[in-house]
């Protein structure tokens, strides 16, 4: 009788494996729906599978499937079952088919498949109750003739198939092959059916092929033989897993070989990050630690046992807190815990304690692991030392707030106490001193003996102020030589006086400095006073700077108490200073000319270049007033450049008119000549104006000289070699020895108008000018006096046998153009 047809859709087509008793038998994977209307599924007798040409059936477990289906789903028609079917081998069938068989129940109790391929069912539906793959042999069986199949349907089914599918006999010759391996291979069906390796490939890949074709016969199951680089159907680049297995006919002798390439992408790609995370692993500079969920140590790397000291198998299974330092306490933890289980990380800063018991601190990332299931199957923490980043911040720290030289609070660090210290004032209606400490003369000594020297000096100051002042006084350095004071809790200006003398008293005992005389210094001192001077820490400071200055210019060495008048004046000062910067773009600076007049003779030598300064809304500002401003904020050198290349362009415009003079001299600040560049702008500016060297004079004081002898003395032999002529200005204010005097390469000496005062009334004064001018004579030297405003001093200086002379007496300082037409100013012999 015939049973109602039954429909098997074969769904999902998975290659599972090939089994070794078949051979090349591929076993797939397939959810199945079996429908009945009439005769119920258990009336369908026992069958199995005995050979790779029988495919069984067992009734049993037809039974249970559909017992199960309806005790589960009571209100089904019939039950939905699934399970895996087992497809047995041919020369013609392999991979996954869709397929649709009737069957036929015979007299003699056997089924009897006949087979339509059909096409791939995608969606349908399958109620899972039992995966088997069994092998069991029955006295009764249904044999499906697979060879019956037609083979034009077994190359369509080959051909659904993304794998590498091909067949070859004893030979090697290919028999079969699907749309895959054509894509892949670059080839029709035709190029490939019927052709050996050989004559597709090159020797080396066809000789591996054949050995890899003998290594599945010789083991006669499935075997692996080759991972390999090559492209999918769709010429893509791909990791091919490659099986091989014999193909055996009816009687189970073999016949061939069968192959499957399947694209192992994915597992090559997890494979390398594997790889890749457990290189990291081993070799990342940071320590990691991995703990199950319930915080047990079960993993960690080398980092951690160079940074803890533990060796792996001494903490394997182990808490992490046997790291613990005790710095933290258990609300910390608690914290981090929760943080950790919420959000399933946590970070921050955790001080642990190493093997050997010492505390370091370390920056650690704890992040937790899930599972399927979303629960936390691990902890992993991944942890760097970073005990130098730590005392590099406290360094920087340091830098922030305290002076490095001396270790002194900074500026910052004092404005800072002395802010608390004003709040406290406040509140109790008491006073406090701000001192303001310069060292005279420092630079001096960073000139001559080197900032080496320089910094002793400073740290040794630093240090006996320390030991002079009381324990609740503040002493900070603000940088280079200035050091400031804070008095709290002061009862007057007694106590304040008291404490200057104490700091004064520190620079009795000269600095001991090594290859070098004892050294003597001095400090003039400025004071200011909350509330009575200011009532915020820079007012105070600032007040305390202006009172400092008022004791320098009264001579250093001295101390003084802020007042309203110093303000005014600073701010008049800072007015100036401003002015002087713009001054110098605005080209508000002029040079006037002073005759030098020669005495044994009517003419005159020269003439000297003085500069003028009128502002627009200062009117005219003093030499006096600018020059010493300009030295102070560096500004000196700037504006001897522009009066230095002012005169020579005079000078040239002079000799072009016809107008003849000896030299011009100009003026030279010691900055000027302390530049290493000095002697390259002197012979710029000669160069750029055309002004013969025969006629420039540079006038240098004699304390400048006195500051960097050696250098200076270097610098002069230069300019004096180029022609220009050299003059000592103000001479015989800077206390220079005759024996100093003789080694300098100079060509006129320069009395200092103060000797010519009361001249000749002043019997001190004119012995003085006698000397200069005998001295002068004697070192084959001319002498010029300045500042003679009478014609008993000309008849003096004359009476002596000075040189020259200049002053109100002949002409006041005049424009160039007063110069040009000023008929009695010639130039004569002399």
């Amino acid at each position: 009788m015939i049973i109602e047809p039954q429909q098997i859709a074969l769904w999902q087509p998975v290659v599972d494996k090939i089994y070794e008793r078949f051979g090349v038998v591929c076993v797939l994977s397939r959810y199945c729906v079996f429908q009945s209307q009439a005769t119920p599924l258990t009336e369908l007798p026992a069958k199995y599978f005995e050979d790779p040409l029988q495919l069984t059936i067992h009734s049993n477990h037809i039974k249970s499937y559909c017992e199960a289906a309806i005790e589960s789903q009571p209100n089904h028609d019939l039950a939905e079952l699934d399970f895996q079917l087992l497809v047995m081998p041919s020369k013609q069938i392999f991979g996954g088919i869709s397929w649709q068989p009737t069957l036929v129940l015979t007299e003699e109790q056997r089924v009897e498949f006949n087979h339509e391929l059909t096409s791939f069912i995608e969606d349908i539906k399958g109620y899972i109750c039992q995966q088997y793959n069994e092998f069991i042999a029955d006295e009764t069986s249904a044999r499906v003739q697979l060879e019956d199949i037609d083979p034009i349907s077994v190359q369509s089914f080959i051909d659904a198939h993304e794998e590498h599918v091909w067949v070859k006999d004893l030979n090697g010759v290919y028999l079969a092959c699907n749309r895959s391996v054509e894509k892949a291979w670059n080839m029709s069906n035709s190029d490939i059916v019927g052709k050996t390796d050989e004559q597709l490939f090159d020797t080396r890949t066809a000789q591996m092929f054949h050995e890899t074709d003998q290594k599945a016969i010789l083991r006669g199951v499935r075997t692996s033989v080759s991972e390999c680089e090559s492209f999918d159907a769709f010429r893509n680049k791909v990791w091919l897993e490659t099986y091989k297995a014999p193909l055996r006919d009816k009687q189970g002798q073999t016949i061939g070989v069968i192959g499957v390439s399947r694209n192992i992408a994915k597992h090559k790609e997890a494979e390398e990050q594997l790889l890749l995370a457990a290189s990291v692993f081993r070799n990342a500079v940071e320590g990691v630690v991995i703990t199950d969920h319930l915080g047990n140590i079960t993993d960690t790397n080398e980092s951690f046992t160079r940074i803890t000291g533990y060796n792996k198998d001494e903490v394997l299974g182990q808490n992490p807190r046997i790291l613990r330092s005790g710095r933290h306490d258990e609300q910390f933890y608690k914290k981090m815990w929760n943080t950790l289980i919420v959000q399933g990380k946590w970070h921050g800063e955790i001080w642990n304690r190493r093997k050997n018991g010492s505390i370091f601190p370390q920056a650690i990332t704890i992040s937790a692991v899930y599972g399927d299931n979303n629960e936390i199957r691990y902890f992993v923490a991944v942890f760097a030392d970073i005990s130098d980043q730590k005392q590099t911040e406290e360094k920087l720290k340091n830098l922030a707030y305290f002076d490095p030289l001396t270790q002194l609070p900074n500026r910052m660090q004092f404005l800072s106490s002395l802010e608390q210290e004003l709040n406290h004032a406040r509140r109790n209606q008491t006073k406090l001193a701000v001192i303001f400490i310069d060292v005279d003369f420092f630079k001096n000594i960073n000139d001559s003996l080197g900032h080496i020297i320089g910094d002793e000096i400073i740290i040794e100051l630093g240090r006996r102020f320390t030991y002079t002042l009381a324990q609740d006084d503040v002493l900070a350095r603000l940088g280079g030589d200035e050091f400031v004071v804070m008095l709290p809790n002061v009862s007057g200006t007694d106590y304040v006086s008291s404490t200057i003398n104490r700091l004064r008293s520190v620079f009795e005992k000269p600095f001991l400095v090594a290859q070098s005389e004892p050294v003597r210094l001095s400090a003039s001192m400025g004071v200011s006073i909350y509330p009575n001077d200011a009532d915020d820490h820079d007012s105070l400071l600032l007040n305390a700077d202006s009172a400092m200055h008022r004791a320098k210019s009264d001579g250093r060495n001295n101390f003084a108490f802020y007042n309203e008048s110093m303000t005014k004046a600073s701010v008049e000062q800072l007015k100036l200073q401003n002015a002087l910067h713009q001054a110098l773009v605005e080209f508000q600076f002029e040079l006037h000319y002073q005759p030098k007049i020669c005495l044994k003779q009517t003419g005159s030598l020269g003439l000297e270049a003085l500069i003028r300064w009128h502002h627009p809304q200062l009117g005219q500002v003093s030499p006096a007033d600018f020059i010493p401003l300009a030295e102070e904020i560096g500004l000196i050198w700037d504006i001897g450049l522009w009066v230095l290349n002012e005169a020579c362009t005079q000078g040239v415009r002079w000799l072009n008119s016809g107008f003849s003079f000896d030299r011009i001299s100009v003026n030279v600040a010691s900055l000027q000549l302390q530049r290493a560049d000095f002697v390259d702008e002197v012979m710029k500016v000669l160069l750029n104006t055309g002004l013969p060297a025969k006629h420039l004079e540079l006038e240098i004081t004699e304390s400048c000289m006195m500051n960097h002898p050696e250098e200076i003395i270097n610098v002069l032999k230069t300019l004096g070699n180029m022609g220009i002529a050299i003059s000592i200005d103000d001479f015989g204010t800077g206390y220079s020895s005759l024996n100093y005097l003789k080694k300098l390469p100079i060509d006129i000496l320069k009395i200092d108008q103060s000797f010519m005062r009361d001249i000749p009334d002043d019997g001190n004064n004119a012995a003085i000018a006698k000397a200069i001018i005998a001295m002068g004579h004697a070192m084959n030297l001319k002498v010029i006096a300045e500042g003679v405003e009478t014609k008993q001093q000309a008849e003096f200086l004359i009476a002596n046998g000075c040189d020259y002379a200049q002053g109100y007496l002949y002409s006041k300082p005049k424009s160039a153009d007063d110069i040009t037409h000023d008929s009695s100013i010639g130039v004569r012999g002399c």
